[in-house]
């Protein structure tokens, strides 16, 4: 008589054991598509560069323009999705003062991109704006307490490994470019605040409220930048007009907002570290649309950014 209730509790609780696991296998799964749609998102990030070299204005000019004419395509977006995905929207003056201030740190990492492309090489104003990763690791071990995975360590050591080997044959050193470098570190810094102020907003705001919001901030900022260029701000043909379209539609709206969807479920750390992925991609558009040849060493430096991608993944939490 005894036996039943004894039965029952194993029964009870081996079942108990097994619910977690759909939990956690839906976990892994939605890291899995934040890490695709991360990827996905540096892609379409990358065509800006074909964008940029096609474009009819400077580069401050058509940086203005990528923010500036995504925010009515955000915004449309917005109003076609039902319901907020379980976000609420920003309704304080914190609010918004927290996503303006996420948008001017990515006013922040275009122009002083750009300006550091003015005082230095591509390929060293490349490798110094790509230390983003560094900068979010130390922010999240010295500022935030977070433990750091030995493997992330590594992958983000591998990466960056890799993105120095992607242009490693085309570095030059010379004293004359060391303002130029310090503007490519200054990107760098701009960009790990971005992506740790989205980490932060993602915890209220869903990714396009804080892509029209930010996109706005980023706009307001450039303005002023660009207009101090005296460069023309106006294209004067349809495909100048297409090119900052593609700008705005396909490597901002898109490709940004892919990045800011997946920093909903990664860490800020894997998302710089996945962004290292640009550089390959952009190299590999080139190629084909440009017609510029890939070097061994981009080859290289590209095989091991993902390498170092793969081993950051199994890091993160």
């Amino acid at each position: 008589m005894q036996q039943e209730p004894a039965k029952a509790e194993i029964f009870n609780f081996n079942y108990s054991r097994r619910m977690p696991l759909p939990e956690i296998t839906q976990g892994n799964a939605t890291k899995q598509v934040a890490f695709l749609a991360l990827l996905a998102g540096a892609v379409a990030v990358a065509a800006s560069t074909i964008f940029v070299r096609l474009s009819e204005l400077g580069a401050l000019p058509s940086a203005f323009y990528r923010p500036f004419l995504a925010v009515p395509v955000i915004w449309f977006w917005l109003r076609l999705r039902p319901g907020n995905d379980g976000h609420r929207r920003p309704v304080t003056m914190s609010d918004f003062s927290r996503l303006f201030l996420a948008g001017a740190f990515f006013a922040g990492d275009l122009a002083f991109w750009h300006l550091s492309l003015h005082h230095t090489t591509v390929a060293n104003a490349t490798l110094f704006a790509n230390a983003a990763p560094v900068f979010v690791l130390l922010a999240h071990w010295l500022i935030f307490r977070r433990r750091i995975d030995p493997a992330l360590l590594l992958g983000i050591g591998l990466a960056m490994a890799g993105a120095a080997c992607l242009v490693g044959g085309s570095l030059t050193l010379s004293p004359a470019y060391l303002l130029g470098e310090f503007y490519g570190v200054v990107t760098a810094v701009f960009l790990a605040s971005f992506l740790i102020a989205v980490e932060k907003l993602r915890n209220d705001f869903g990714a396009g409220t804080i892509m029209l919001w930010t996109s706005a901030g980023t706009a307001t900022v450039l303005l002023p930048v660009a207009l101090l260029t005296g460069e023309p701000m106006i294209a004067v043909t349809a495909q100048g007009w297409l090119m900052l379209l593609g700008l705005a539609v396909i490597s901002h709206a898109a490709g940004q907002g892919l990045v800011v969807y997946a920093l909903a479920h990664l860490p800020a750390t894997l998302a710089a570290t996945g962004l290292l992925f640009e550089p390959v991609a952009a190299a590999f558009m080139a190629a084909v649309l440009l017609a510029e040849p890939i070097s061994a060493w981009q080859a290289v430096g590209g095989a091991i950014i993902l390498w170092g991608l793969f081993i950051a993944r199994k890091g993160c939490p």
